[in-house]
C-alpha cells in the first residue's frame, strides 16, 4: 500500500517555507512574476507595522490614486452611455508613470486633449466633487414677475439679490421685446451647437480611453498588489537587499527558481536571488489542486473546515457520497430529469456564465453545476430503484410479480393479489402503489435502508481516522482509539445491519426492536421465534461485552502511556533532550511528540474522556440521524403523490378545459417551486450536515488554513 502513487486530493500538497533574498534592483520584477505564477505565500514580516511606516507606503498611495481617477472615468463612460473596449489594441502597452501623468489621453487618432484639460482633469489634486461638475450641465430656473409701481419693483429687486438671480428687464415696445427675442433665440442656437460640439469632443475622448480602460484598471490593480507584497517583506539595509518568507508547494520549486532567475536577467542585476529552504515552526497551509469538477466538492468540505496538513480529505469521498445520499432523499427520476436538464444548461453556458457578474443565486448554482449533475444521476437512479416518475409508478424493467387471485378483484389493489413469478427485476414492484402495505413496506424498506447507509459510512470515517493515524505515524491512535471504536460501532449497529441483511435475504419475521432491546435487558435470554440464525444469543453476549470492554480501552490507555513517556523523557534521563536525535522521534509515538512541550495529565485526560464519551454517544445519535435519509425521502414522496392525485388527477377528472389548464399550471408551479426548489434545498441540506457531522467527525479535525498565494489571477474589484 505504501508503494502506490499519491492522489492529488487524498492529501494535501507537501509544503516547504522559503526565504527569499532579493536584490532591491530586481524586487519588482521577482514579485511580479512570482504574481503571475501564483505559487507563493508571503508571510507578512511587517505585521507590527501600520499600514503608513512601511516602506513601499507612497507608491501605494500613488496607484490607490491611479486607480480612483480611472474609477472615475470609467463612471463618466458609462453616464456617456459608452461602453468600455475589451477588445486588443494594436498601441503599445503605457508603463505607470505614463498613465499617471495622463498622456493616455493623446491619442492616436485626430483629435486630442490640450495640457490645461490634463492638469483640470487628470493630473489634479481636488476633490472628486469638484473635478466631476467640470462635466455636469447646471439646470437653472427661468421665471417672471409682473408689478406694478416702482415701489413694488424696488421690493422684487431686493429678494431677486437675495437669492442671486439675474435679472433681464423687459422693455414695453413690442418691437423691442420681439428684437431681444430674436437675439436671446441666436444665443441658445449658438450655445447648443457649442454645447453639442463639446458633447461630441468629450465621447470622443472618453471613448479613446474605454478603448484601453479595461487594461489600464488591470495592471494598476496589479501595481498596487505588487507594492502591497512588497511592503511584506524586510529591507536589509547593510545588504541593499529585500528578505521575504513564505510557503509553496515542493512540486513547484523549479517553477519558482525558474521566475526568479528570468527577473534576475530580466532586470540587469549583477547578484542573483537567493531562494533558500527553512525549518519552520508552525503547521504549513493546506493546499489541493482542484479542477472545475472537483472545486465545488472542495468548497463543501472547506465550508465546515479547511483540512489539517496533510490530513486525509472528505472530498475525495464526498464527490459520490454526497450526490448519493441526497438522491436517497430525492429520488424521482422524474425530477431527477428536470434537475439534469438545468444542470446540462449550465454547463452547455459554462464559458459565457463564467465571464459574466451573476447574481448570489445564480453564482450558486452556477459554481455548483457539476454537483447538481451528480444529485440528478444520482436521483435519477434511486427514483429507477423506488420506480417513481412524478410518483407515479412505471413497468419499465418488465411485468408485475403478482396478479389478481380472481376477477372480483380487476379493477381493485388492495386485496386479492398474489404473486405468480419471479420478483420485478429492478426496484419496487409497481404493485405496492396504492395497496394497503405500500406505506408499511416503504416504511420498513427505506428505514432500514438508511441504517445500512449510516454505519457503512460511519464505518468508512472511522477507518480513515486510521490512515490518518498511520501516515502520521501515531501507534497509540492506532492501537487506543481505532480498534476500540470500530469494535465498538459494529459490535452494537453492525450487528443490526447485519440482522437486517439476514432478514431480507430470509423472509423471517423476527422483531428487530426487540431483539436489539433485549440484547442488553435480557441478554441471556432464549429469543424464541425472533431468533434468525444459529448461535445468535451466545454471539450477542460476545458482542455486547466487547462494546463494554471498547469504553475503558479508548478512555483509560492513552493518557497514562503519554504521561509515561513524557516522564521517561524528560524527567527519568536527565540528558535525555541532548542524546535526541532524528532517529529516536521516528520511534516515538507521534501523539507522545505532540505533548513533549508542555504536558498537562488532567488535561489530556478530560479531553480523552470527553472524547470517548461523544463517541459512544455519538454513535446512537448519530445512528439515529440517518433516518432522516428516510423521513425525507418518505416526505418526498407523499408530497408527490398529494400533488399528483388532489391536483393533477382531481382536475383531469372534469370535462372544462379551462379547470383542466388551472389544475395543469397548479401541479407545474407545486412541482417546480416545492418538490423542485424548496424540496432540492432540503435534501441538499440534510446531505451537508449528515457528511459535516456524522462522518466527518470520524477523522477529520478540519483546524487547518488555506494555501492562498500571491496572484494576480485572484485580483478582484475589491482589490482597489
Amino acid at each position: 500500500m505504501d508503494n502506490l502513487p499519491p492522489m492529488d486530493l487524498m492529501r494535501s500538497e507537501k509544503m516547504s517555507f522559503v526565504q527569499l533574498i532579493i536584490p532591491v534592483e530586481s524586487a519588482h520584477r521577482a514579485v511580479s512574476y512570482l504574481g503571475e505564477l501564483g505559487l507563493l505565500q508571503f508571510r507578512d514580516l511587517n505585521a507590527d507595522k501600520s499600514p503608513f511606516q512601511r516602506m513601499f507606503v507612497n507608491q501605494v498611495k500613488r496607484c490607490a490614486e491611479m486607480s480612483r481617477k480611472l474609477r472615475f472615468f470609467k463612471d463618466q463612460i458609462s453616464k456617456a452611455g459608452l461602453l468600455s473596449s475589451v477588445r486588443p489594441v494594436t498601441q503599445p502597452d503605457v508603463e505607470l508613470e505614463e498613465l499617471e501623468a495622463g498622456s493616455f489621453l493623446v491619442s492616436s487618432g485626430t483629435h486630442a486633449v490640450s495640457e490645461r484639460e490634463l492638469d483640470e482633469n487628470v493630473y489634479s489634486n481636488d476633490d472628486y466633487v469638484d473635478t466631476a461638475s467640470l462635466l455636469e450641465q447646471v439646470e437653472k430656473t427661468v421665471f417672471v414677475v409682473f408689478f406694478s409701481g416702482e415701489q413694488a419693483k424696488s421690493k422684487i429687486l431686493k429678494i431677486c439679490e437675495a437669492f442671486g438671480a439675474s435679472f433681464y428687464p423687459v422693455p414695453e415696445d413690442i418691437t423691442k421685446q420681439r428684437q431681444i427675442t430674436r437675439e436671446v433665440s441666436s444665443r441658445l442656437d449658438e450655445l447648443e451647437v457649442t454645447l453639442d460640439a463639446g458633447i461630441r469632443h468629450r465621447n470622443k475622448a472618453l471613448a479613446s480611453i474605454g478603448v484601453h480602460l479595461v487594461k489600464w484598471i488591470s495592471m494598476v490593480r496589479r501595481e498596487k498588489a505588487v507594492y502591497d507584497t512588497l511592503s511584506m517583506l524586510n529591507f536589509d539595509v547593510t545588504k541593499k537587499c529585500l528578505v521575504g518568507e513564505g510557503w509553496c508547494p515542493i512540486f513547484a520549486k523549479a517553477q519558482l527558481q525558474a521566475a526568479l532567475q528570468r527577473a534576475t536577467f530580466d532586470s540587469n542585476s549583477q547578484v542573483g536571488i537567493i531562494y533558500h529552504v527553512m525549518d519552520a515552526a508552525e503547521s504549513p497551509p493546506t493546499y489541493f489542486r482542484t479542477n472545475k469538477f472537483t472545486n465545488a466538492f472542495q468548497e463543501i468540505v472547506d465550508a465546515y473546515g479547511v483540512a489539517r496538513y496533510q490530513e486525509s480529505n472528505p472530498s475525495v469521498y464526498t464527490v459520490i457520497t454526497f450526490p448519493f445520499l441526497f438522491a436517497v432523499m430525492f429520488g424521482d427520476w422524474g425530477h431527477g430529469i428536470c434537475l439534469l436538464l438545468g444542470a446540462l444548461v449550465l454547463i452547455a453556458r459554462e464559458s459565457k456564465l463564467g465571464t459574466q457578474k451573476l447574481g448570489s443565486f445564480m453564482e450558486m448554482l452556477y459554481g455548483g453545476r457539476y454537483v447538481l449533475l451528480l444529485m440528478s444521476l444520482f436521483s435519477i437512479y434511486c427514483g429507477l430503484i423506488y420506480n417513481e416518475f412524478f410518483s407515479v409508478p412505471y413497468h419499465i424493467f418488465g411485468l408485475s410479480a403478482y396478479k389478481c387471485r380472481d376477477t372480483t378483484c380487476s379493477e381493485a389493489k388492495t386485496t386479492g393479489l398474489v404473486k405468480y413469478q419471479d420478483p420485478y427485476a429492478f426496484g419496487v414492484d409497481p404493485s405496492w402503489r396504492g395497496s394497503r402495505s405500500e406505506l408499511p413496506f416503504l416504511n420498513s424498506l427505506k428505514m432500514k435502508m438508511s441504517i445500512l447507509l449510516g454505519v457503512a459510512q460511519m464505518n468508512m470515517g472511522i477507518i480513515l481516522s486510521y490512515f490518518n493515524a498511520r501516515f502520521f505515524g501515531s501507534s497509540l491512535d492506532i492501537r487506543y482509539q481505532f480498534v476500540p471504536q470500530i469494535i465498538f460501532l459494529n459490535s452494537l449497529f453492525g450487528y443490526l445491519s447485519l440482522l437486517i441483511i439476514i432478514k431480507w435475504c430470509t423472509g423471517s419475521q423476527a422483531d428487530l426492536y426487540h431483539v436489539m432491546i433485549y440484547m442488553f435487558l435480557s441478554p441471556t435470554e432464549d429469543l424464541g421465534e425472533n431468533q434468525l440464525f444459529w448461535g445468535q444469543r451466545p454471539l450477542q453476549i460476545i458482542l455486547l461485552l466487547l462494546a463494554m470492554i471498547a469504553v475503558p480501552w479508548m478512555l483509560f490507555p492513552k493518557p497514562f502511556i503519554l504521561k509515561r513517556l513524557h516522564t521517561e523523557r524528560f524527567q527519568g534521563r536527565t540528558y535525555g533532550i541532548l542524546a535526541t536525535s532524528e532517529t529516536d522521534l521516528e520511534v516515538e509515538p507521534d501523539s507522545a511528540r505532540h505533548y513533549d512541550e508542555d504536558f498537562n495529565f488532567s488535561e489530556v485526560f478530560v479531553h480523552q474522556m470527553i472524547h470517548s464519551i461523544e463517541f459512544v454517544l455519538g454513535a446512537v445519535s448519530n445512528t439515529a440521524s440517518y433516518l432522516r435519509l428516510w423521513a425525507l425521502s418518505l416526505a418526498h414522496s407523499e408530497l408527490s403523490t398529494v400533488f399528483y392525485e388532489k391536483v393533477l388527477l382531481l382536475a383531469w377528472g372534469y370535462d372544462n378545459l379551462v379547470i383542466r389548464l388551472v389544475g395543469l399550471a397548479m401541479f407545474a408551479f407545486a412541482t417546480a417551486f416545492i418538490l423542485l426548489m424548496m424540496e432540492t434545498l432540503s435534501a441538499f441540506l440534510h446531505a451537508l450536515r449528515l457528511h459535516w457531522v456524522e462522518f466527518q467527525n470520524k477523522f477529520y479535525h478540519g483546524d487547518g488554513y488555506k494555501f492562498r498565494p500571491f496572484s494576480f489571477a485572484t485580483l478582484t474589484e475589491d482589490e482597489d
